[in-house]
């Protein structure tokens, strides 16, 4: 069995300098954010290439490196199947998602449900969404606390910190916990885009460079090179990695799993925040386009080298004994094994990148939500004057904090609990569909009352928790959560429409927005901002200053698997993007 690396101080050294740039980002963007507007939608002036990016990084996270990986290293080509599936999600977006969400003219995205259904059916969304995320946004760092704690050798030590005894793991949570908070806090949309645009480029270089180097050292083990080590792949794995088989090929599962795309990658409220970040709807819809290709291509180089990894590790739970899952570390093997120090710093980097990018945007759309569409309402009912715009910025900003300490806590929690990956899988399933029908229904159909949305949920709800605590087709339980989920959701919705009155005035918002989604919005392209452009020369800086950083990596210590020569061809990928972006910074401005 091969011998993996480990953390040293040099990849430590860039595991806080990309800390460092990422509250570095959230401070840059805090410059452009004069009021509400700017801070949750970016003054729709966000470029579309980079929402593109910003979106469909903001789709990773770490269990997306570590339990998809651990997927692919016992599934094979199955994996190709459920995790290139976005393309056709996004493809949608493009047709006809896009489009709506432009022309539903909303200045938040729980807006949408008070336009559709109406003010009370935002109320309850939300005050339901803040439970969801905050366990979601727990559960997303508490995984990526046990990675990043592994990787660095802190799992099994014990600190002191203002005289609170904390685990390694422990530690890791409350520091990137911290993080989190900070930028998110501080550079609101705009820090969202743009410290996702940096962790898209130390993600592209990672991936980048993982397939080729992987299906060398395969190919040298035998005299060979590339393809030879990719002929090694379909002559040494075991025939059934070679062909889909499992889960993906059941028509129940697959069905289900492609609702859960669909709903995700189109009516996610996050998503509703990106297609209006950009000036004009022909940038979103080629922001959709661009998601699309990149999430076929993107999962497809490391979904091969996770395939090597069980070529190379066949026995990897002597590797990582103490992991529950021991194939979830597959990805991870393959960086300590064939990436020298500094490289791998910036594995852990990328890692952390894909969950701190997801929970900045969960932040966001949250946040805005509470301010817009609950606390302003809320202060009118009162008798008290609308708040400032940069009253109602500050509150987004503390619910901000309040919601992502209370998210830290719950990590902690969740870590006293044991395993988190199964309960990841079905709680969501149980909670995400029943949240998202009432806004995928309510946005292709416009005609039904305004308390529809509101009964879809408590229908789904009600079903899944029901059929949970009968323990009915135990094992089947992603299924059954989202097929219940959908035909309760479907049915109480059809049911509805026989209820609605077009003279009803409560339905008066609704006709007003079914008007709206058939009336493209009048754009000018000439009105986008050039100074705009310029956070592409900011993106590009920053590729300059890590390509700077992996060049110094050159002089380290290395082995014969592990050359330098790989630190100095990711000097050289980052140093081409930080050209390029400020190439473009420099043409359009």
């Amino acid at each position: 069995m091969p011998e993996l690396s480990t953390v040293n101080a040099f990849d430590m050294g860039i595991i806080l300098l990309y800390f460092g740039i990422v509250i570095w980002v959230g401070i840059y963007s805090a410059r452009k954010n004069k009021g509400t507007d700017d801070f949750f939608k970016a003054g729709g002036q966000v470029p579309w290439f980079m929402a593109g990016v910003s979106n469909w990084v903001s789709g990773f996270s770490a269990f997306m490196f570590v339990a998809a990986a651990g997927y692919t290293y016992n599934n094979g080509t199955s994996a190709a199947l459920l995790f290139t599936s976005a393309f056709w999600a996004y493809l949608l977006g493009y047709k006809y998602f896009a489009p709506m969400w432009r022309r539903a003219r909303i200045a938040a995205p729980l807006q949408f449900l008070t336009r559709r259904y109406s003010s009370s059916t935002t109320y309850f969304f939300t005050v339901c969404s803040i439970p969801i995320q905050i366990v979601g946004l727990s559960q997303g760092l508490y995984i990526l606390a046990i990675f990043v704690s592994a990787a660095v050798g802190l799992d099994v030590e014990t600190f002191s910190v203002l005289g609170f005894e904390l685990t390694g793991l422990q530690l890791t949570m409350l520091v990137t916990g911290v993080v989190m908070i900070v930028y998110s806090v501080i550079g609101g949309l705009w820090g969202a885009v743009l410290s996702d645009a940096v962790q898209g480029v130390v993600i592209l270089v990672v991936s980048i460079l993982i397939l080729p180097i992987s299906m060398h050292y395969l190919g040298t083990e035998v005299g060979g090179g590339i393809i030879a080590g990719i002929g090694r792949i379909f002559d040494e794995l075991p025939v059934e990695l070679l062909i889909p088989h499992g889960d993906p090929t059941n028509p129940w599962f697959l069905g289900s799993y492609i609702i859960q795309i669909i709903l995700g990658y189109n009516v996610a409220w996050h998503l509703v925040q990106r297609y209006n970040s950009v000036p004009t709807e022909r940038d979103a819809r080629k922001m959709a386009m661009l998601c699309a290709w990149l999430s076929l291509f993107g999962p497809l180089l490391w979904i091969l080298p996770v395939m090597g990894s069980r070529v190379i590790f066949p026995e990897i739970a002597l590797l990582w004994p103490n992991w529950a899952e021991p194939a979830e570390a597959s990805f991870v093997s393959l960086a300590m094994l064939l990436l020298p120090h500094g490289m791998i710093g910036f594995v852990v980097a990328a890692i952390l990148s894909a969950t701190l990018g997801q929970a900045n945007d969960a932040f966001n759309w949250l946040s805005a939500s509470i301010t817009k569409d609950v606390y302003v309402p809320l202060r009118k009912q009162f008798g008290f004057s609308e708040p400032s715009d940069h009253h109602q910025m500050r509150t987004a900003q503390y619910t901000m904090l309040v919601v992502g300490l209370a998210s830290v806590g719950f990590a902690f929690f969740i870590s006293t609990l044991g395993g988190a990956f199964e309960f990841n899988l079905r709680y969501f399933s149980m909670v995400t569909s029943a949240m998202l029908m009432p806004v995928f229904l309510g946005l292709v159909y416009r005609k039904t009352p305004w308390w529809s949305g509101i009964a879809c949920v408590i229908a789904a709800v009600t079903t899944t928790f029901t059929m949970f605590f009968m323990d009915l087709f135990p094992d089947m339980v992603f299924i059954r959560n989202v097929i219940g989920t959908v035909v309760a959701s479907t049915s109480v919705f059809v049911i509805s429409a026989f209820f609605y009155r077009a003279d009803d005035p409560n339905s008066e918002e609704a006709r007003k927005l079914d008007t709206d989604l058939r009336t493209p919005v009048d754009e000018d392209p000439s009105d986008v901002d050039p100074n705009a452009m310029q956070v592409y020369g900011m993106v590009g800086n920053v590729c300059y200053l890590l390509s700077v950083v992996l060049l110094g990596c050159t002089l380290l210590p290395t082995t014969d698997i592990a050359p330098a020569s790989i630190n100095l061809l990711g000097a050289v990928i980052l140093a081409v993007l930080g050209w390029w972006l400020r190439r473009i910074a420099r043409v359009v401005g």
